[in-house]
């Protein structure tokens, strides 16, 4: 059995852990291994320490789920924040990464590099640190590497309903451009690209995945 202040170390992991969803104190009761009542005096002695230490953070029950939330009254750092350019504004790199993974999803990092022709590893934390794609599965194959795709927060960011209002591929940036930069990448490594798509023959497939995706 857990130490009394170990366990509520555990349940603010737990809350942190399970985002806005939130957690149902028989959730908590399960995955800790102690009894409902023990949890629930647990949370309202956190509750209590929490507001008295003046924590920025808070658990609250919402609809017999708990919780962590901000503080209402720090509301106006927060917005301040979303506003700020560096968190607002994408680069470059990160559009067109995010664009090659909405257009291709699921697809995997190497196919993101090989597509664009440069490492894309700081672009994809980038996004993934925005909330704008995810991990939805791993790929067959040698090391069974990480499939990303677009969450929720990306058709928000965009103003979009679903997938099937994504605009055509050449709008987002100029395919054609990329691939040729990509064929003289491959050119001054002396190697030949496999599977090089031409402009027409991106939008026609970029359309359909994107379709059926969102089907």
């Amino acid at each position: 059995m857990l130490k009394r202040e170990t366990l509520k170390a555990v349940i603010e992991g737990l809350l942190f852990a399970a985002g806005e969803e939130g957690l149902k104190p028989a959730e908590i009761a399960e995955a800790t291994e102690e009894k409902l009542a023990v949890i629930k005096e647990l949370i309202q002695e956190m509750q209590r320490e929490w507001k008295e230490q003046g924590r920025g953070i808070q658990i609250v029950e919402v609809a017999q789920v708990y919780q962590l939330t901000t503080l209402p009254e720090h509301r106006i750092y927060y917005e301040k924040l979303a506003q700020s350019p560096t968190r607002s504004q994408l680069s470059r790199a990160a559009l067109e990464t995010l664009a090659i993974i909405a257009y291709r999803q699921p697809i995997i990092r190497a196919d993101v590099e090989e597509i664009r022709g440069v490492k894309s590893e700081k672009a994809l934390t980038q996004l993934k640190r925005k909330g704008l794609i995810k991990e939805v599965g791993r790929a067959d194959g040698a090391g069974r590497p990480i499939l990303y795709g677009t969450t929720r927060e990306f058709l928000e960011y965009f103003g979009l309903k679903s997938l099937e209002e994504l605009p055509a591929p050449d709008s987002i940036f100029n395919w054609a451009e990329m691939e040729a930069e990509r064929q003289e990448l491959f050119q001054r490594l002396g190697v030949e690209p496999e599977g090089a798509l031409s402009e027409e023959e991106w939008t026609d497939e970029e359309g359909t995945a994107a379709g059926s995706e969102a089907g």
